[in-house]
């Protein structure tokens, strides 16, 4: 999980800090000795953990205590701002052409799932209402193009070729053209990389800028590199000139200095963070929610965005009816299951619970609720749809051959049809006259 690490010792810092009615500047210095290691330890850029120490410590010893809020809040609300300035105050977004028509051109070292990155960046404009063509524009990488149409495929968006072609200014001209007579409002174009800036990359990126004009020059860099995709950030912003960050990996670093020092260091923002290997896993970078999970305050406005892009309005008020009705069968279940899961799973949405950061979620607890839902899944899929629909059909020859069919025993069996009469015996409240469902369904319609 991204920043894990840094939120662990963030948060062991400040819940110090809680047990204290007041605070000396020897407590603020003790704390800020600790902040100052745990931004090290995430590999965030010395510079920047220097300067930032420096201005929580002026701020929390020059500032006047609200209050509502105790000394230990007064610092952490300090350290939030200061953490939402440094990844770039607001969410940088996406700049898109008065005409209508959008050129991005991506751009990056090899090696940093550049190309995987095109893909889910036209997966991300689908979803946000436009219409998307890539190009291939990487001539050199074996197989790159080849790359690229399987990435387009799988997110059902065409991809601009030629295999023949030997310059890739002609090709990404040809490409803007072909987009712009076929309707298309959005160009992605994949250009080469190499395993380090050179002269002629950088000649190549320019003729390519020249030619196409582009609206968003976006530099994908690997999480994983920690300090070097920094560096790689500002060596590219140099010589060429980029208008964002796309950060690749995050949900494998544990640390996320990089993320944290982007925007001091080059003074280009993060735009996206790629967060799973799956072509939905792109996520806009909000500074303010990222500072907020660091601190284990959750992300509750991302949580809710996860949900509404994952649940059908049709199936919530079909939901909603049934168990008004007391109707909801194993069937209902099923699909709740699967909403969780197109939802990203318990450690995703667990992640955004306020203190469910960091510590607070274990694990091996995550771990064993998934492998619940998983056997749960297995058996209700192992049964009939009479039986999800009718649980009093079950006796003791069908859940049997449940349980051979599933792979479970058959106290599993027994355990979930407990836990569903449970649970409709809860839900039967529900259908009662003027009886108010729970927020949940309110704001899933």
């Amino acid at each position: 999980m991204a920043f894990e690490g840094l939120s662990e010792k963030l948060q062991g810092v400040f819940s110090a800090l809680k047990g204290k009615g007041s605070l000396s500047e020897a407590d603020i210095d003790t704390a800020m000795r600790e902040v100052k290691l745990a931004l090290l330890e995430a590999d965030v850029n010395f510079k920047v953990v220097k300067e930032f120490v420096a201005s929580v410590k002026e701020k929390s010893l020059g500032a006047e205590v609200t209050k509502s809020l105790t000394p230990a809040q007064q610092v952490i609300k300090i350290v939030n701002q200061e953490l939402i300035d440094l990844m770039g105050g607001a969410n940088s977004k996406i700049t898109y052409s008065p005409s209508g028509f959008t050129v991005i051109m991506m751009v990056g070292l090899q090696g940093t799932g550049k190309t995987t990155t095109c893909g889910k960046l036209a997966a991300w404009f689908k979803q946000n209402g436009k219409k998307p063509m890539l190009c291939a524009c990487d001539i050199y990488r074996p197989a790159a193009i080849d790359q690229l149409e399987v990435v387009g495929k799988s997110v059902n968006t065409p991809v601009y070729a030629d295999r023949d072609s030997e310059k890739p200014v002609e090709i990404v001209k040809a490409a803007k053209h072909d987009a712009q007579i076929k309707g298309f409002d959005i160009l992605i174009v994949d250009t080469a990389g190499r395993l380090q800036i050179d002269e002629e990359l950088m000649d190549e990126l320019e003729d390519i800028k020249t030619e196409i004009r582009p609206h968003e020059i976006l530099l994908v860099v690997d999480a994983l590199t920690g300090q070097d995709a920094v560096n790689a950030a500002k060596g590219f912003d140099e010589k060429l000139g980029i208008d964002g960050i796309i950060m690749t990996k995050m949900d494998g670093d544990s640390r996320g200095g990089a993320a944290l020092s982007a925007k001091k260091v080059t003074g280009k923002p993060v735009k996206f963070i790629g967060m799973g290997e799956k072509m939905d896993a792109l996520e806009l970078f909000h500074p303010e929610r990222m500072a907020s999970r660091i601190l284990g305050m959750g992300d509750i406005l991302s949580l809710i965005e996860t949900a509404e892009a994952a649940f059908d309005e049709e199936q919530a008020a079909r939901l909603e009816s049934k168990i008004r009705k007391n109707q909801f069968t194993l069937e209902d279940f099923l699909e709740q299951m699967g909403q969780i899961k197109k939802m990203g799973g318990l450690a995703k949405i667990m992640g955004m619970l306020p203190g469910m950061s960091a510590k607070g979620i274990d694990d091996a607890q995550i771990a064993k609720g998934e492998q619940e839902f998983r056997e749960m899944e297995a058996i209700i899929q192992s049964m009939t749809k009479a039986e999800r629909n009718d649980t009093k059909l079950l006796n003791a020859s069908r859940r049997k051959r449940i349980a051979a069919g599933s792979g479970q025993p058959v106290s599993k069996i027994n355990n979930l049809i407990k836990k569903y009469e449970e649970a409709r015996k809860m839900m039967k409240k529900f259908s009662k006259p003027g009886a108010k469902l729970p927020n949940m369904f309110k704001g899933m319609q």
